[in-house]
């Protein structure tokens, strides 16, 4: 055990003391610095290490958490007797109990892949690439002013340890670079981005490649029109698929089906994609941006497809959620300091799909390519969906004149069912999808 995993199990011997029937602590260590540029003068250059400790007890169903900024262990009986006796005050909770001690375990850090081994970078090290990154930018005809540009690296350590006897602790690491430019002038100016993270540095895009494509997106944009008010096919970029997937993520979540506040309550068992497709939540990804050798709990993770073959075979569960809806725990519990556990998904994706993204968009005689979505008008008991979006026209297949200033809507059941995906899945974030295409959703533009 490490020293912070023997602190950690000090303080719950202390909750035990101060009457604890079991806790739990958890500590998040980060270092982190980043820079920020704009038109080459340093914006930004900040340098930050945190500590957060916290102490979840337990009394019969009662349970309280409280939290410190130090690892101090002249303050643990303290800190044990303020969380027990917020604990005897507190309404029960019917759902409150621990996982199963059989079903803990560490999965294999090193196969993981969390941690960059090289030497973090400088703040000048960082602050050149974000200059880089904006140079190769303006140096593209047409681009006329800068956002900013940042660069950045972290490595957060995260301890957990129980009163079960569990006890685990894992690093990692973050390097992300980051431009947003402006293309034109006056009224039809126009404003992109483009970016990347990964937990290694030999994994990230170069600056020069971000800068190039955050001015052609830019570009690309300029002179936008209003497409007309109806029915259209729209075919979602993979830069805003994703979104569709976080919703689905959200309607699975055992918390939401447990409050009833979510509109694919009862839909367990049956299909909610076409069949072609599959959904799977992967946390042991090596150097996957939510790959975890365990989860808030203590779970020993693994893969699981929550849509396979377009049926909803499983729920996001923790341990309270599993517990409400009478299901088996599939390890998804995400924390903070804070807080108890809640159900989140990891490495979460869709997978299925065939053809190119010329092809899924082949047969279009007029449609909408999005790009790039804002704002957000979601009801999570009917599913009901409307977003503002931008992009571009398709006409005859291919892309065509930029769009903005409209309005997508439809249905979240509807649209999960009609999704077609392209085979063009990349893994760039923490959720992600393919190319993906609506045959018909509400578009509202001009009239």
């Amino acid at each position: 055990m490490s020293k912070d995993q023997e602190r950690l199990s000090d303080l719950i011997e202390a909750a035990k003391r101060a009457g604890a029937d079991r806790a739990d602590a958890l500590m998040v260590a980060s270092r982190s610095v980043s820079a920020m540029c704009r038109q080459g003068v340093p914006e930004g250059l900040e340098h930050s290490e945190t500590l957060a400790l916290g102490l979840r007890v337990f009394v019969g169903k009662r349970a309280a958490s409280v939290s410190a900024t130090a690892l101090d262990p002249s303050r643990f009986e303290t800190l044990a007797q303020q969380a027990v006796a917020m604990a005897h005050v507190v309404p029960e909770d019917a759902w409150a109990g621990t996982v199963d001690p059989d079903r803990q375990g560490v999965y294999d850090i090193a196969a993981l892949d969390m941690v960059d081994p090289t030497e973090a970078p400088s703040l000048d090290a960082l602050l050149a690439r974000a200059r880089e990154a904006e140079e190769i930018a303006l140096g593209i005809k047409g681009i006329t002013n800068s956002n900013g540009a940042s660069a950045g690296y972290s490595r957060v350590e995260i301890t957990l340890a129980e009163s079960s006897g569990f006890s685990g602790a894992y690093a990692q690491t973050s390097h992300s670079n980051g431009i947003s430019v402006l293309a034109g002038d006056g009224p039809s100016m126009q404003r992109d981005y483009a970016g990347h993270s990964t937990r290694h540095l030999t994994d990230l895009d170069s600056p020069a490649l971000l800068g190039r494509e955050a001015a052609e997106r830019a570009l690309a944009r300029m002179n936008p029109v209003k497409p007309r008010t109806g029915s259209f096919p729209v075919v979602f970029d993979p830069r805003v698929s994703s979104s569709l997937l976080g919703h689905l993520a959200g309607a699975i979540n055992g918390s939401a089906i447990a409050r009833g506040t979510s509109f694919l309550s009862g839909y367990k068992g049956k299909r909610i994609l076409p069949e072609a497709l599959s959904v799977i939540d992967d946390p042991t990804r090596p150097r996957g941006l939510r790959s975890k050798p365990f989860d808030a709990e203590g779970l020993l993770p693994s893969p699981l497809a929550f849509v396979e073959n377009g049926v909803l075979t499983d729920l996001i569960l923790d341990g309270r959620s599993s517990r409400q809806l009478g299901l088996v725990n599939n390890g998804r519990a995400s924390r903070g300091v804070g807080g108890p556990p809640s159900p989140a998904v990891g490495n979460f994706y869709l997978t299925g799909g065939t053809g190119s993204r010329a092809a899924l968009m082949a047969d279009i005689v007029e449609g909408i390519y999005v790009t790039e979505m804002m704002g957000s008008s979601i009801n999570g008991l009917t599913g009901d969906y409307s977003r503002g979006a931008s992009g571009f026209m398709i006409r005859h297949g291919q892309l065509a004149e930029p769009v903005a200033e409209l309005t997508i809507a439809g249905n979240l059941i509807e649209m999960f069912a009609a999704l077609r995906a392209a085979d063009d899945l990349v893994f760039r974030h923490g959720v992600d999808a393919p190319t993906l295409r609506i045959d018909a959703m509400s578009v509202a533009g001009s009239q």
